[in-house]
């Protein structure tokens, strides 16, 4: 059998401290980002196609959440280089918070241009902040998720404070798991 990337200890810990800086620390204050405590650590529930579920309890708090890679990524002018992207479904029971779609896009963005979500023929406007992007209309994001479990990729695109234009396709094959077994965890 083989060991997926997500099943690294180095990777969960990369992870948790994302998802604690970039989902949690921006909901509470986009000001202000929170800086993970050492401690902290994410721990894989499970792995489904390309996603894997997570819990980590950062401040003491539950946090659950659903993570990919990006399956391909074009990066244009090429050769740009960029940290590691991903892509995130996280709940948060603490702040009542379930199923908040996020990305880390891998470099600061430009500031007042939004990044765009495409899964099939929906397309979801994403606000960008440093590195981060979030649905922009909270209110599409039960029905964005949701599209999201019935689809077959999602489309992220971005642009860089430099004017790299970034295209980032993320598999949704193992999502519906991931984001059950993410519930069944943070209920």
């Amino acid at each position: 059998m083989t060991k997926t990337l997500w099943q690294s200890p180095a990777i969960a810990l990369l992870t948790a401290a994302a998802v604690i800086c970039c989902t949690a620390a921006y909901a509470q204050d986009p000001k202000k980002p929170a800086k993970p405590e050492p401690t902290e650590q994410a721990v894989l529930l499970g792995q489904f196609g390309g996603w894997g579920a997570y819990t980590a309890t950062p401040g003491g708090k539950k946090v659950c959440f659903a993570l990919a890679k990006p399956a391909s990524a074009v990066i244009e002018p090429a050769g740009r280089k960029r940290d590691p992207s991903y892509a995130f479904v996280s709940t948060r029971p603490a702040e009542k918070v379930k199923n908040e779609v996020s990305m880390i896009v891998g470099y600061p963005q430009k500031a007042g241009v939004d990044a765009t979500a495409t899964i099939g023929s929906a397309s979801y406007a994403m606000y960008t902040q440093n590195d981060g992007a979030w649905v922009k209309n909270a209110a599409e994001e039960a029905q964005m998720v949701e599209t999201m479990r019935k689809s077959a990729d999602l489309v992220v695109k971005s642009v860089s404070t430099h004017g790299t234009k970034t295209t980032d396709t993320y598999s949704l094959k193992g999502l519906g798991q991931a984001l059950d077994k993410v519930a069944e965890e943070c209920k």
